[in-house]
């Protein structure tokens, strides 16, 4: 007979370990992404982010939504494009819609007409000068993040962010590493049965 006990051991971890670490990581994936999104590619490709306060763009541009707007010549801005424009000048408030229809002057000079998709009435006029940028993308529910980010609370909230988002992905990782090398160690330190004392061990023969 052999001898089939069960060796002793902390019991395995169940599947919603498994589920936690899985959440966890996308959730951090997640994280990143959307920082990259808002902090990272606009400040490295020269965009501005804003949040969107008003329903004048929607459904496309809810309230709460972040968008990044690229620089973009005057000259390259075509009807449909959703830009950004400088309501007087000296003054920092900004409008972001569409252009309906542009108009150009003997002079060579350009203006436009812009809407919001949700607004019944276009604005008034809007010359090139005034043009702060051409929507590049945005971000559905991130626009409010942005906003808390933005003045003086950016010179603790970024730094901060950053370390906590690292410290959480050494965690993960190390505590996987740890996990795999406390299972390699179990699996080579259990030795194999051996039969108790006046027990034999039979094996069957086959013939063939």
């Amino acid at each position: 007979m052999t001898d089939n006990r069960p060796t002793t051991g902390p019991p395995e971890k169940g599947w919603l370990h498994y589920v936690g670490v899985g959440v966890s990581g996308a959730l951090l994936l997640l994280v990143i992404a959307l920082a990259v999104m808002v902090i990272v590619v606009p400040k490295v490709a020269g965009g501005v982010p804003l949040t969107v306060l008003t329903s004048s763009m929607k459904p496309g541009l809810p309230p709460g939504t972040l968008i990044v707007i690229g620089p973009v010549d005057p000259n390259e801005i075509v009807i449909g494009d959703v830009v950004t424009y400088q309501i007087s000048s000296g003054r920092p408030d900004v409008i972001t819609h569409r252009i309906t229809s542009i108009v150009s002057s003997s002079d060579g000079s350009r203006s436009f007409i812009l809407k919001g998709d949700n607004n019944g009435d276009p604005d008034d006029p809007v010359l090139a000068e005034q043009v702060q940028g051409r929507l590049w993308y945005s971000v559905p529910f991130i626009g409010y993040v942005n906003n808390a980010v933005n003045g003086v609370n950016k010179a603790w909230i970024i730094p901060v962010g950053a370390v906590l988002l690292f410290s959480y992905a050494g965690f993960m990782l190390a505590s996987g590493a740890v996990g795999a090398l406390r299972k390699k160690r179990k699996s080579a330190a259990v030795p194999l049965a051996a039969p108790e004392s006046g027990e034999s061990v039979s094996a069957s023969k086959t013939n063939g």
